[in-house]
C-alpha cells in the first residue's frame, strides 16, 4: 500500500466476491467465464482474500490489494459508514406533464436537504416547480438546470415515474467513502402490473441491471447506469460540464463514460431499489426501444469502443457460422481446437482438465448466445434478407432464436405465456435494432454494427 492510495484513508469496509468469479487452483486463480478473464494471486494474497470473504474487514495495510480487486471487478466493497447523509443530498426531478407522479414521488424521497422540480415545458405549469422551461428543452437541460441550483455536496437525479424504496439512500451514500467514486446508481426494477407489457418488463426491463453489484465499465458486467436514479457529486458534475443537452437520448450514458475517462469511478448498487413505470401502450413501448437504439451511434462517435453488437473470439464465431452453414465437421474441429487450447492454457495455471473444458465450453455457449442476439437486433435486416432468400436460413434462424427465447423464458420464470414472451422478445430486439440503423444513418457511421472479434482462442485478456 502507498500513501497515495485513497482507500487507505477511507472508512472501514469489507469485500464480497463477485457472483461471476470462480476461484481455482486452491483459491489462487480467479476466473470469470463470461467473458473469459483470469487473475493470479500469490499465496499470501489468496489467504488475505479468504479472510475477507469470511467477513473480516480490510486493514489499512491491505488497501492496495483490495483496490486492485475492486478495480478489476473481482470484488465489491461494503462500507461501514460514509461521509454523507440524506441532509447532504439535493434531489432534482425533471418532469413534463406528469404533475400527479411528482406529487406521489416527493413524499417517498425521505429527509433530503432539498427537492428541486424542473418543469420542462409542461402544457399546464406544475405547481411547486422551482424552475420552468417555457418550451421543452429535454431531460438533460432540465437536470442541468436543477443541478446548478443545488447547494449540497451530492445531487440525486430521480425521474418522475420512479418510486424509490424506503431508505433508498442508505446503501448508496456509503460508497462515497471512496473519494474516487463520483456517482452511484441503484437497481431500477419495473413496477409490477397485469398487462402483457408490464409483465414482460418485470422480467426484462432495459433499466434493470440485475442483482449483482459492480463497478461500471463499458462492455463489462455492468456496462452503464442511467440517470433514471443516480446520485452524483455536485462538484464533479459541474467540472464535467453536466449532461450533454444536444443529446435527446443517451445523455446519461455519455455523462457516465466521460466521468470514467476522467479517472472517476461509478458504481451500481442493487441493495437499493427503485421501481420504474413501464410503458403500457405498445406504440409508446416500441418508440422507447427504438429511441434507445438510436443512441448507439452518437455514443460510439463520442466514446469509441464503448460497445459492440457482439464481443467474442473469432474462433467461436467461426465454429457457430460453420455449423449454421451445415459444415458440422469443420465446426466441431474449430470448436474443439479452441476449447482444447483454452483448456491447456488454464491447465498451465493449475486448473484441472475437466474444469478447464467446462470453462471453455461455457465460452462457446456464451458466444453463441451473443451471436443470436446480434442477428435479431443490430443485424436483423441482414438476417431477414437471408431468411427470405434461403429456406435453410429460415429454419436455422427460427430454431436458434426460438431456442434462445425459450431458455430466457425459463430462466426468468416469467408469468407470461411462452408465445407472448417470444413475440415481445422479437419486437424488443427489432425495435431496438431499427433504432441502431436509424442512428447509423443520421450520424453517418456503421460503428454500432461492427463486432469485436478479439484475439486467438484461449485466454483473451487478464482481469
Amino acid at each position: 500500500m502507498g500513501d497515495d492510495d485513497p482507500m487507505a484513508t477511507a472508512a472501514e469496509f469489507r469485500l464480497t466476491l463477485d457472483d461471476g468469479i470462480v476461484r481455482m487452483d486452491e483459491g489462487r486463480l480467479l476466473v470469470r467465464t463470461r467473458p473469459l478473464r483470469t487473475l493470479r494471486l500469490s499465496e499470501e494474497e489468496s489467504r488475505t482474500l479468504d479472510r475477507w470473504t469470511a467477513g473480516e474487514a480490510v486493514a489499512e495495510a491491505e488497501a492496495e490489494l483490495a483496490r486492485r480487486l475492486i478495480d478489476a471487478g473481482v470484488a465489491h466493497p461494503t462500507w461501514a459508514s460514509g461521509p454523507f447523509g440524506p441532509a447532504d443530498v439535493t434531489v432534482v426531478i425533471p418532469v413534463k406533464d406528469r404533475a400527479g407522479l411528482v406529487a406521489a414521488l416527493v413524499p417517498k424521497l425521505g429527509e433530503v436537504a432539498d427537492v428541486i422540480v424542473v418543469d420542462d415545458g409542461s402544457r399546464v405549469p406544475i405547481d411547486g416547480a422551482r424552475i420552468r422551461h417555457e418550451r421543452p428543452r429535454g431531460p438533460a437541460a432540465a437536470r442541468n438546470a436543477g443541478g446548478r441550483l443545488a447547494k449540497t455536496e451530492l445531487v440525486a437525479f430521480v425521474d418522475s415515474d420512479c418510486s424509490p424504496s424506503p431508505g433508498w439512500l442508505d446503501a448508496l451514500l456509503p460508497h462515497f467513502a471512496d473519494p474516487k467514486v463520483a456517482a452511484v446508481a441503484p437497481r431500477i426494477a419495473s413496477a409490477p402490473g397485469g398487462s402483457l407489457l408490464e409483465r414482460y418488463e418485470t422480467a426484462r426491463s432495459p433499466h434493470d441491471l440485475g442483482s449483482s453489484p459492480g463497478q461500471v465499465r463499458p462492455r463489462g458486467p455492468v456496462g452503464y447506469v442511467s440517470t433514471t436514479v443516480l446520485v452524483v457529486r455536485r462538484p464533479v458534475l459541474s467540472e464535467a460540464g453536466g449532461l450533454s443537452e444536444e443529446m435527446r437520448f443517451g445523455e446519461d450514458l455519455d455523462l457516465v463514460f466521460r466521468l470514467l475517462k476522467r479517472g472517476w469511478k461509478v458504481r451500481y448498487e442493487p441493495a437499493s431499489v427503485a421501481t420504474h413505470l413501464a410503458r403500457r401502450k405498445p406504440r409508446q413501448w416500441v418508440h422507447q426501444r427504438f429511441s434507445y437504439g438510436t443512441t448507439d451511434a452518437p455514443l460510439l462517435t463520442r466514446h469509441p469502443g464503448s460497445m459492440a453488437p457482439l464481443t467474442a473470439s473469432p474462433w467461436s464465431v467461426a465454429a457457430w457460422a460453420l455449423a449454421g452453414a451445415g459444415r458440422l465437421g469443420l465446426a466441431a474441429t474449430a470448436a474443439a481446437g479452441s476449447a482444447l487450447l483454452t483448456a491447456r492454457q488454464l491447465g498451465e495455471l493449475g486448473v484441472p482438465p475437466h474444469r478447464a473444458l467446462r470453462v471453455a465450453a461455457a465460452g462457446h455457449l456464451s458466444a453463441g448466445r451473443g451471436l443470436v442476439a446480434a442477428l435479431t437486433r443490430a443485424w436483423w435486416p441482414g438476417t431477414l434478407a437471408a431468411m427470405i432468400g434461403s429456406s435453410r436460413a429460415r429454419r436455422l434462424v427460427a430454431a436458434t432464436v426460438l431456442t434462445t427465447y425459450v431458455d430466457e423464458w425459463r430462466d426468468q420464470k416469467s408469468t407470461l405465456g411462452l408465445v407472448p414472451w417470444c413475440l415481445l422478445r422479437l419486437a424488443d430486439d427489432v425495435s431496438y435494432g431499427t433504432g441502431i440503423w436509424a442512428g447509423c444513418l443520421r450520424n453517418r457511421t456503421f460503428a454500432p454494427l461492427i463486432p469485436d472479434l478479439h484475439g486467438a482462442p484461449g485466454l483473451q485478456r487478464r482481469l
